[in-house]
């Protein structure tokens, strides 16, 4: 079996990757993409932002695995074949830095940190008068799928209630309030912080924006870990500056790296995380890819 592993955006995959190749599946042949010879002899290509190109030629793949959670990137390249089964990252080690991630931006926004900071700052003992209690602030998490689950289930163990939205239906998750479908504007006015995962599709791309914003209640908070483009960002931005909104924490961005001169840099009410809500461990990535190879083609 033969696979590429692309290098893209000065990061060499393959350096993370070949290794654990070499310990779980030595019969498996890596290349990179200037390696191939004949692109008929490639069963799988592990990508992340492929080039136009990239899947020009290749006949007998068999599977396209993306090297982080999202798969938009690659779902546009013009070169990738409809009836390939694309896969992206789903590490339960990844979930869990996620959840953690998220946790930890909840209570920042929770405990209002940008004034404990800004105090600071000044040398001034000012506490803040609000409720501390969990119990009183819904997080409302956008897109309830693996990462929600487990953004979910560390949550509820700190005790906040949490509601999901999905398109549809999904099973039951424990603690969580359910919103799917047409019950999103219902969903949005009962969320204090509100917790952005979805993948990015046409639908999702420039959705969080001042008319969904407005629907939150007063001085409700943003974490946004899903995709880059679904945020209006000037839009957030004047959200804050008029009060509707307290704050926001950013990971992800229209443009990255977000540039120098870009406002949410120096926003006093803005996180701002280089992409880095989770980095998921090479050798759990090969692991699933590896369990998926020999699936999709038994011994």
């Amino acid at each position: 079996m033969k696979g590429v592993i692309t290098s893209e955006g000065g990061i060499d995959l393959m350096q993370f990757y070949r290794k654990h190749f070499e310990a779980q599946a030595p019969d498996i042949e890596l290349l990179g993409k200037d390696e191939i010879t004949d692109p008929a002899e490639v069963d799988f290509v592990l990508t992340f932002r492929p080039a136009p190109g990239l899947f020009t030629g290749m006949s007998n793949l068999k599977a396209v695995f993306s090297a982080g959670a999202g798969t938009d990137a690659i779902d546009i390249c013009p070169s990738l074949p409809t009836h390939v089964p694309l896969y992206p990252v789903k590490d339960d080690d990844q979930a869990l830095q996620m959840a953690g991630y998220v946790a930890f931006h909840v209570i920042w926004h929770h405990r209002n940190m940008f004034h404990t900071l800004e105090m600071q700052r000044k040398s001034e003992w000012s506490r803040v008068t609000m409720s501390m209690s969990p119990e009183r602030r819904r997080i409302g998490i956008l897109g309830f799928g693996f990462l929600g689950r487990a953004i979910a289930t560390g949550l509820t163990g700190l005790g906040y209630p949490v509601s999901g939205f999905s398109r549809s239906a999904p099973d039951p998750h424990p603690g969580v309030t359910h919103y799917h479908g047409d019950q999103l504007d219902e969903f949005l006015a009962g969320t204090n912080i509100l917790v952005n995962v979805l993948p990015l599709t046409p639908q999702t791309k420039g959705m969080l924006n001042a008319d969904l914003f407005a629907k939150l209640p007063k001085r409700a908070s943003l974490i946004q870990i899903g995709r880059g483009g679904q945020v209006v960002e000037p839009d957030l931005i004047r959200m804050i500056d008029e009060g509707h909104m307290s704050g926001a924490t950013m990971d992800v961005f229209a443009t990255e790296p977000l540039p120098p001169e870009d406002p949410l840099w120096t926003h006093p009410r803005i996180v701002i995380t280089p992409h880095s809500a989770s980095l998921a461990e090479a050798k759990n990535v090969t692991g699933s890819i590896i369990a998926r190879l020999r699936e999709l083609q038994p011994a």
